[in-house]
């Protein structure tokens, strides 16, 4: 369900009554200062807050001259203390219609605190600002509407929402594509939808007759709704416990390990599985502790940096921190159960160096496509 919020004052109104809108609450600091703490999540321990989502609307301010700060950013990752998801450079977006959004550079960051200064007098009577363009469940219908998408639904989550898998193509190399383990990364969505449009695409007709693609395309439909950040209704992180099975606990993760466990046990080939994420400062591409990966690895890589969207900022790598037995990522978890050769990628959302700004959502919709061609090019060439 989503969050709601409405601050009023002299016709000016600050509300989340959408999906994907968060906050936590709202102060007046002054006449037209306003201080939005962000609401954070927790997980199944109440530890490892993530403070790493915002959305919201403003109503009734064209031509007021508004001073904004987010707060309350510090958090946990992987159980130690961090300043937060939202830093300097973090820049947020904002649209006037909510659909077109642009970078929004007029702000300040303060360490000391820490927080988010955004100085803004709004040119229409209402805006929409959040920490990356969003993509909600809705944009995934839309998408799943395409005439000729073959998909199906693979489970529900607790929220009574389809775990939908996606697949293009009759070739006899098959790849997956997971996007969205992680609510807040909205990128890795637009990236999905880039990649499956690509894939419908009289261009890409020699990689369907090559390849099969297997895309889930949303992993956390209920986080995405509420405007959460990684973690799903009863706390636990969709990119870990990929080495456990629970059902009632983490009925996502339990629906999707089983789709891609039962394609390989019934015969089928993973000829490479790719795991799409974003980070604040980090672009890498990793996988598993399996030298035997390695031809793999590199071809991978090369394709991927052909990408002008795509510089990373240090060398693929096998076998980069693995986790402890019960907290493997999905990277960890499959290679481990199955040996599938499967890879994480994560993308900036600070200024990128091949663009010279932040990565909007065209260049989302563009790395999928590159995506689609490196993944594709990898393992054909075996």
């Amino acid at each position: 369900m989503c969050s709601l919020f409405f601050w009023w004052l002299a016709a000016v109104a600050i509300r989340t009554d959408f999906e994907g809108g968060q906050l936590a609450a709202i102060e007046r600091a002054a006449p037209d200062h306003y201080r939005l703490h962000i609401k954070g999540e927790v997980d199944q321990d109440g530890r490892n807050r993530q403070a790493s989502w915002y959305y919201f609307c403003i109503d009734g301010a064209r031509g007021r001259s508004l001073k904004i700060d987010l707060i309350d950013l510090p958090g946990e990752y992987n159980y130690k203390p961090n300043q937060g998801a939202i830093i300097e450079g973090t820049l947020p977006f904002i649209s006037e219609n909510g659909k077109s959004w642009r970078v929004l550079d007029t702000v300040e960051f303060d360490k000391q605190e820490p927080k988010l200064q955004i100085h803004i007098t709004p040119s229409s009577d209402r805006i929409w600002i959040a920490h990356q363009p969003p993509y909600t469940t809705e944009d995934l219908r839309r998408l799943l509407a395409t005439p000729g998408l073959e998909w199906r639904s693979i489970g529900a989550t607790p929220g009574g929402r389809d775990i939908p898998l996606i697949t293009i193509g009759k070739g006899p190399k098959v790849v997956w594509l997971l996007f969205r383990q992680h609510a807040w990364e909205s990128g890795s969505s637009w990236a999905g939808e880039g990649a499956v449009r690509f894939l419908l695409s009289d261009a890409a007709r020699p990689l369907r007759e090559a390849v099969t693609f297997k895309i889930l395309a949303m992993c956390d439909p209920d986080g995405v709704a509420r405007g959460g950040v990684r973690f799903n209704a009863k706390g636990f992180d969709l990119n870990r416990n990929w080495d456990t099975a629970d059902a009632a606990l983490m009925p996502e993760i339990t629906a999707q390990r089983k789709a891609i466990l039962d394609w390989v046990d019934s015969g089928h080939p993973i000829d490479l599985l790719v795991t799409l994420h974003n980070d604040e400062q980090p672009e890498y591409l990793e996988g598993p502790p399996a030298k035997e990966l390695e031809p793999l690895l590199r071809r991978f890589e090369a394709g991927l940096a052909k990408s002008p969207v795509f510089a990373s900022t240090k060398p693929a790598a096998l076998g980069a921190g693995v986790s402890a037995k019960g907290r493997m990522t999905v990277v960890e978890g499959l290679y481990h159960d199955r040996k599938i050769p499967a890879f994480l990628i994560e993308l900036r959302i600070v200024s990128h160096p091949k663009l010279g700004r932040p990565p909007g959502v065209d260049d989302r919709l563009r790395f999928g496509a590159d995506l689609v061609r490196a993944a594709a090019n990898a393992v054909r060439q075996e």
